[in-house]
């Protein structure tokens, strides 16, 4: 059994990994470093590139597919032992389903040239592998019984249903290139509304930078984008701190984790924005997303299961 819930928590490590990876590889644009799939250039090995540039680029893209095929492998390891004793099996066997359809959206995100509803919905299965694993991982452990913990469901539902959006706006705006769209803070372009192409900006099925009609996307459209990300970033923020301020005296630890967890989040946001968007920043933004991701997964697990959270 010990050996089992080591696995679970090296599977949900490995997924938090993957995320951030895979958040600096899209931002440092090497998403495309490797033009085939599964090898790179032919090989397995992104070897013999003469340009130092597009070398490095396939070397973060291939660093990404070993890093997932390795993850794809534990949680098939991971669900042999689940069936073999009898734990979680159904849950395990959704995660083996959803790494599968992980796999075919980057084999995808590649061959069809970064299209922004594959790149966002490869993210989001990322994510939510991170989440379902989180969960797998909280049930190998033995918890009290703490009834309690039922008052705060509809929150942590609320809050966590918010995120899943929140991550999937943030998504688009990354796959759309639009996280400077609004240069300036707190306004957008100097207006607090100000003139939007939500029809473009929001059309799914389309070409990178294109709209669906083949025409360049227009500046408004990213704006839009872009403003919709940082307008339900407050209300993502505002839910997060009630959902802390209602669990903070049944799980004290787990409450201060999600508070600090939003407003490191929310101050990642601002400092991108504010200093132009380095790529370190912006992969923090990822990290915190997954952080925060986690710590509502976590308070909506002990919320449903009524179990007294360690403290």
């Amino acid at each position: 059994m010990k050996a089992y819930r080591a696995l679970c928590v090296a599977a949900a490590i490995a997924a938090f990994c993957l995320v951030v990876l895979g958040a600096y590889v899209r931002l440092s644009n090497a998403g495309l470093g490797c033009p085939d799939w599964p090898l790179c250039y032919g090989r397995a090995l992104p070897a013999e590139i003469s340009d130092a540039a597009s070398a490095a680029k396939a070397w973060k893209e291939m660093a990404h597919r070993y890093l997932a095929g390795s993850l794809g492998v534990l949680i098939v390891v991971l669900a042999v032992a689940a069936w073999r004793l009898r734990r979680s099996r159904v849950l395990a066997t959704v995660v083996i389903g959803l790494v599968a359809l992980q796999a075919t959206l980057g084999m995808w995100t590649v061959t069809l040239l970064l299209k922004p509803a594959l790149v966002t919905a490869h993210l989001l299965g990322g994510m939510a592998t991170l989440a379902l694993l989180s969960w797998l991982a909280l049930a190998q452990w033995p918890h009290a019984a703490y009834p309690a913990m039922r008052s705060i469901r509809p929150i942590a539902v609320l809050a966590l249903a918010a995120l899943a959006l929140q991550i999937a706006l943030g998504g688009w705006v990354s796959a759309n290139y639009a996280a400077l769209a609004c240069p300036d803070l707190p306004l957008c372009r100097g207006q607090l509304v100000p003139p939007m192409d939500f029809a473009n900006g929001f059309h799914l099925v389309r070409e990178l930078g294109q709209t669906a009609e083949g025409k360049p996307l227009p500046s408004d459209a990213l704006t839009a984008i872009h403003w919709s990300h940082r307008v339900f970033a407050l209300v993502v923020v505002s839910l997060a701190l009630l959902a802390a301020a209602r669990a903070r005296h049944l799980a004290p630890a787990l409450a201060l984790l999600i508070a600090a967890a939003a407003a490191l989040q929310f101050a990642l946001g601002v400092a991108n924005v504010a200093t132009g968007l380095p790529l370190a920043l912006a992969a923090a933004h990822n990290a915190g997303a997954a952080l925060l991701l986690v710590s509502l997964v976590v308070l909506n697990f002990f919320a449903f299961r009524a179990l007294r959270p360690p403290r």
